[in-house]
């Protein structure tokens, strides 16, 4: 089979959130966790509510790089979204958290209560040195203003990658994965290893106590399996909740303008090609087409959005030519 090495995600070029506001987003980003400005733009027409599946959508678009990693704040500016459950739990089915990498726990939790957070875990917890994968790795999650689920995380020497430990100062480094709830590895895995791709970086059992206090799941255990692009970079972690089991589906009326959606953009080599393979394999396609962009103020030049099997947004775009 050819096709495993024809068609490959490249890498993560950003996580877009749907906001309510993003002034107040904007503000939190940069002022709690130093995220920088890259561009805001306002967006509408025909192209893109093709390529969100929205109709009539005016949207503004905020860009923040945080190290080498970008996030992209987006307000629909004239549709009201639905919020976040308020009773969201880690293993309901829509949960998906942004890991950001800080140079030093404690101060980075300090600064971070000074705003206006919803803590998920009782404190920055330690993974017992039995989690042959992660133990000594520090975690704290909480949420953003509009409940989207955030997590600081330390690397311990022998834990991460080599450019979390190159230390430049600085308290928040950079973005190491999304992580998101699924409701069955082996089937996430035929979508992101073999469909698209993606590499297997590390398997391990997060458990006891410790993962109870992170999550504020009583009992929690969860199999995670890390995935990496090819060109490396942010990854996807698989979060299959074994104990309390899983939560809830993602609701199918839940649309790109609503705030709990989360898209993971990922720049694939062969967008065509492999937007056929995704249809002869019965993937959801959110956008009705491969839209084409002549707009130079966007980063890409195609786009198609797509729903993995538990229904979380990846959006497949193809980089310009420079």
């Amino acid at each position: 089979m050819s096709s495993q090495t024809d068609l490959q995600v490249q890498r993560i070029r950003a996580i877009g959130l749907t906001v309510t506001n993003c002034d107040r987003s904007l503000n939190f980003y940069t002022q709690a966790l130093t995220f920088e400005l890259v561009s805001d733009i306002t967006v509408e027409g025909q192209d893109y509510n093709d390529l969100e599946g929205v109709t009539g959508a005016k949207i503004r678009i905020v860009t923040l790089r945080l190290g080498d990693e970008l996030i992209e704040l987006m307000e629909y500016l004239n549709i009201k979204g639905k919020p976040i459950p308020s009773d969201s739990q880690s293993n309901d089915l829509w949960f998906q958290h942004l890991a950001i990498v800080v140079s030093d726990m404690d101060r980075a939790y300090t600064h971070l209560r000074s705003f206006p957070i919803e803590p998920i875990s009782v404190a920055p917890q330690t993974i017992p040195p039995s989690n042959e994968a992660s133990g000594g790795v520090r975690a704290f999650k909480f949420k953003d203003p509009d409940g989207h689920d955030l997590e600081l995380i330390w690397f311990p020497l022998d834990k991460g990658k080599d450019k979390w430990h190159q230390n430049d100062h600085r308290l928040f480094l950079g973005i190491d994965h999304s992580a998101i709830a699924i409701s069955n590895t082996e089937q996430s895995l035929h979508f992101y290893r073999a469909l698209l791709g993606m590499q297997v970086d590390s398997r391990s059992l997060n458990w006891r106590a410790t993962q109870t206090r992170l999550d504020d799941l009583p009992g929690a255990e969860v199999r995670i399996t890390a995935l990496r692009p090819v060109q490396d970079g942010v990854g996807i972690e698989l979060l299959d909740y074994i104990v309390p089991g899983k939560g809830r589906f993602i609701p199918s009326d839940w649309k790109s303008c609503d705030i709990a959606k989360v898209q993971i953009e990922l720049v694939v080599n062969n967008l065509e090609q492999l937007v056929d393979k995704l249809q002869q394999n019965g993937v959801q396609f959110v956008s009705s087409r491969i839209v084409q962009f002549s707009d130079r103020s966007f980063s890409y030049s195609k786009g198609c959005l797509v729903k993995d099997p538990d229904g979380h947004a990846i959006l497949l775009v193809t980089k310009l030519s420079k």
